[in-house]
């Protein structure tokens, strides 16, 4: 008696082609969830030196509001929803950020004054304070680049001096919507802050030093 078998190469072959054609979709997958964001930060802006006010300044980092607080670039707020700026993310934590570049805005427009951040690695105890609070820091529902936020200066000794505290609402226009030019349009307006939070520290009264005596 014969016996006959039936043999398919066709079939026979399936299982592999099926099975490098899933890894291969797989690592491709893999690659692209994997992939790195741009990283973007804002940078200082030059202003018009001004002269006076007290002769050391903290810059405390600011407050950031949660929505924003985040590794994502926060293009926009509109319609009940925040777009995010897909790939793109900021290489530090944004209040850091925000608060390193306006203390290097605010060093060059204040070149008599001695201006740093706060947790930096000084021993000099400072004489006035600036502090911010940010609620917005993205395109608005217009397309403008919005800083939008509270700022106050005031001196190291409560009761002396004004503690000037004002609303803050700064916007520029953008020409598109790609990130370089809204990360361009916000350090345009941490610059402007800067200059405001110049003329608010040239303000305050300006006190002795005291140095202790032998």
């Amino acid at each position: 008696m014969k016996i006959l078998l039936s043999i398919r190469p066709h079939r026979a072959m399936r299982r592999p082609v099926a099975v490098a054609a899933l890894s291969l979709l797989t690592m491709t997958g893999l690659s692209a969830c994997g992939s790195d964001p741009t990283l973007y930060s804002i940078a200082p802006v030059p202003g018009v030196a001004q002269q006076g006010g007290p002769v050391v300044v903290e810059v405390r980092t600011p407050v950031v509001t949660a929505s924003l607080d985040r590794d994502e670039i926060v293009r926009q707020d509109k319609d009940y929803k925040l777009g995010i700026a897909k790939g793109n993310a900021w290489s530090e934590g944004i209040g850091d950020m925000i608060g390193r570049v306006l203390t290097q805005d605010l060093a060059q427009r204040l070149p008599g004054t001695t201006v740093f951040a706060q947790n930096d690695a000084v021993s000099t105890k400072p004489l006035a304070f600036v502090e911010l609070t940010v609620t917005a820091f993205n395109a608005d529902q217009q397309g403008n680049a919005s800083l939008v936020g509270s700022l106050s200066v005031h001196g190291e000794k409560s009761g002396i001096g004004p503690n000037l505290t004002i609303p803050v609402q700064l916007q520029t226009h953008l020409e598109n919507k790609q990130a370089n030019t809204l990360v361009a349009g916000l350090s345009t307006l941490t610059g402007q802050l800067a200059d405001l939070a110049a003329q608010k520290i040239r303000a305050l009264p300006v006190l002795p030093v005291l140095t202790a005596t032998p």
